[in-house]
């Protein structure tokens, strides 16, 4: 079975196919550093369309999420843009943890989805 590796350095890969499944990296809002959870989480998502659709995949094939914050305080606000994205006919296995440190300061959320290839 073939590893197809996408948008990859030298430390590691936005994403990862094997077989028919995706693996996607802790995606940050790189557009949108220092903005609002809202904004961040709007980012994150677009960020995740693009790398399912050049993987072959897309959000209604998503199989499980993983979403840090900085402050569950943020989680109603972070749910609204999820809520209004997420494919509510085929919704993911989800998690949502707090994390005292992203990996700078600018960053207040983080997902991570695993999906089904198309």
């Amino acid at each position: 079975m073939s590893i197809t590796r996408l948008e990859s350095n030298n430390r590691m890969s936005q994403c990862v196919v094997h077989g028919d499944t995706v693996y996607l990296a802790g995606q940050v809002a790189q557009n949108a550093k220092a903005a609002s959870i809202t904004d961040q989480t709007k980012d994150i998502l677009q960020a995740i369309e693009n790398l399912l659709g050049q993987a072959g995949s897309n959000k209604s094939n998503i199989l499980s999420a993983t979403i840090w914050l900085t402050s569950m305080d943020d989680f109603a606000e972070m749910n609204a843009v999820w809520d209004a994205w997420v494919d509510t006919d085929n919704p993911p296995a989800r998690a949502a943890v707090e994390s005292a440190r992203l990996a700078t300061s600018d960053f207040q959320v983080e997902i991570m989805v695993i999906a089904a290839k198309v």
